[in-house]
């Protein structure tokens, strides 16, 4: 057994909600002004801290500046509070990256080939392309995130093939608020053989983006027998900028999902899927601009000349999610896609419950996973290994589901037996049998509460009696509440609320 390596990332699998009017909140978005005034000169990467916020007096983006930000190791999204007012005339982008062009599209440095696009901050990293081989049954890997594009796979029992029909095709793309695409009729047979593009991501998230999570990785492609399959495009990254006073947007602020990877050459690989747009959310006492916002889908990767056999072209990814939030929405500029609306709602949630992989065949896990071979394995593992959790606020009797996303193949997903301990503290562990080489590991747990409270919680559902409250809790960081009905209507509310009514409130 070859030493696998392991990320450990977060991993949200949100609920459909309606959109559900709740109070109206204090405008208090809780910046303590600790990092000044923002005011670059000159386009920056500004490291996010490990928290992924940023407390600013005041922030003025001029025209002609761009903003970017590097990932801190736990892929937070972007958080910039203000106490005082915020302008963006120039360029504020968490877009994510398009995965390197393969085969003779590329730069002609083959130690590129392959590679995903990273998703942006917030956001997920896109699917590796597959190894060039003339070997039937090649696959590139998913997208990740909980939208992730499926992966494009080869057929070459000979070279070529001998009834001609034999090829790859590209990688899916990432989905969020829409579902990416992929080609239908990309599949096809080749002697014994067939080849297929898996499906696009599923769907995920709400209107109110609570909580923020940000866009998914496209597929990676099918390899060739001379060049690598092609990388999906990372997904879109989230940011969220809440001002006590004014958010004026003249300039642009970009979510965009990243393109996937071309693809050409005789013997090339197919081309990788377009990353998933990501999340905007602005909460602000007014919003105004005549500037663009953007969360837009990463395109597919194109498929240049191919000799020899049928290469099928990639998917592009789907949109991502823009929330505007204010007592006064004067803007009147570009956005896409287009924004849901309210007034300004609590700007983050705290106490929620926790969800944490703790070790992996007794090795233990980093408090911070950096996402990069946060877990090596010796060679001489055994398999199946031994993967352990642990959870806090989380009723024991529940179970965590497991999923192994590998670098090139599908993941595998495992479900473990019921927590046990207490709702404080509760422990699981699962046996998975872990494939060679380098995978992420994410992991979720959903568990369904009986509302005794009825009737009173009825005003957040739309004057709906409330039967079950159900949470889904996430690798360290927020979860999801949705409520439901009587009639099974689902509205998802602040986790905090959650925590309001165990206490009585």
């Amino acid at each position: 057994m070859k030493t696998p390596m392991f990320e450990l990332k977060p991993f949200i699998a949100c609920l459909a909600a309606l959109v559900c009017a709740g109070p109206v909140w204090a405008l208090d978005v809780g910046s303590s002004g600790a990092d000044g005034a923002f005011d670059p000169a000159v386009s920056t990467d500004l490291q996010l801290p490990p928290s992924g916020v940023l407390n600013f007096t005041t922030v003025n983006v001029r025209s002609g500046v761009t903003v970017r930000f590097k990932r801190n190791t736990a892929n937070t999204p972007v958080v910039i509070l203000a106490t005082g007012n915020v302008s963006i005339a120039g360029i504020v982008d968490v877009s994510g990256d398009a995965a390197p062009a393969a085969g003779t599209a590329g730069n002609g440095a083959i130690g590129d080939d392959g590679q995903p696009g990273k998703g942006g901050p917030g956001g997920f990293d896109g699917g590796a392309g597959a190894s060039a081989t003339a070997t039937a049954g090649t696959k590139g890997g998913y997208g990740l995130g909980p939208g992730g594009g499926g992966y494009g796979e080869s057929s070459f029992p000979s070279w070529p093939c001998a009834n001609s029909s034999g090829g790859n095709v590209g990688g899916s793309g990432g989905s969020y608020a829409t579902a990416g695409s992929n080609n239908s009729t990309a599949s096809f047979t080749c002697g014994a053989y067939s080849f297929t593009q898996q499906p696009a991501g599923t769907t995920y998230g709400s209107p109110q983006l609570l909580p923020l999570i940000g866009g998914s990785g496209g597929g990676g492609g099918g390899g060739g027998a001379t060049f690598d399959g092609a990388g999906g495009g990372g997904g879109g990254g989230a940011i969220l900028i809440a001002s006590n006073a004014t958010v004026n947007i003249t300039g642009s602020l970009l979510a965009n999902g990243g393109k996937g990877g071309d693809t050409g050459g005789s013997g090339g690989g197919a081309a990788g899927g377009g990353g998933s747009g990501g999340a905007i959310r602005i909460v602000a006492d007014t919003i105004s601009g005549n500037g663009t916002l953007n969360a837009k889908p990463g395109a597919a990767g194109a498929v240049g000349t191919t000799t020899g056999y049928t290469t099928s072209g990639a998917g592009a990814g789907g949109y991502g999610r823009i929330r505007l939030e204010a007592n006064s929405i004067t803007r009147n500029g570009p956005i896409d896609p287009i924004a849901s609306a309210d007034l300004p709602g609590p700007v983050q949630v705290a106490g929620l419950p926790t969800l944490t992989i703790t070790s992996v065949a007794g090795v233990a896990a980093p408090a911070n996973p950096t996402g990069v071979a946060d877990i090596t394995l010796p060679a001489n593992t055994p398999n199946p290994v031994t993967v352990t959790f642990s959870t806090t606020s989380v009723p024991p009797g529940n179970t965590v589901k497991l999923t192994v996303t590998p670098t090139n193949g599908s993941p595998l997903v495992v479900v473990s037996p019921a927590l046990t301990g207490s709702t404080a503290s509760a422990t699981a562990s699962v046996q998975a049998a872990l494939p060679v080489g380098p995978s992420v590991l994410q992991a979720t747990t959903t568990y369904t509460i009986v509302a005794s409270l009825g009737d009173s919680l009825s005003r957040y559902a739309q004057g709906e009696r409330v039967e079950r409250i159900r949470l889904e809790a996430v690798l360290g960081g927020p979860g999801t509440v949705v409520l439901v009905t009587a009639s099974g209507k689902e509205f998802e509310v602040p986790a905090a609320l959650l925590a309001t009514l165990q206490q009585g409130g």
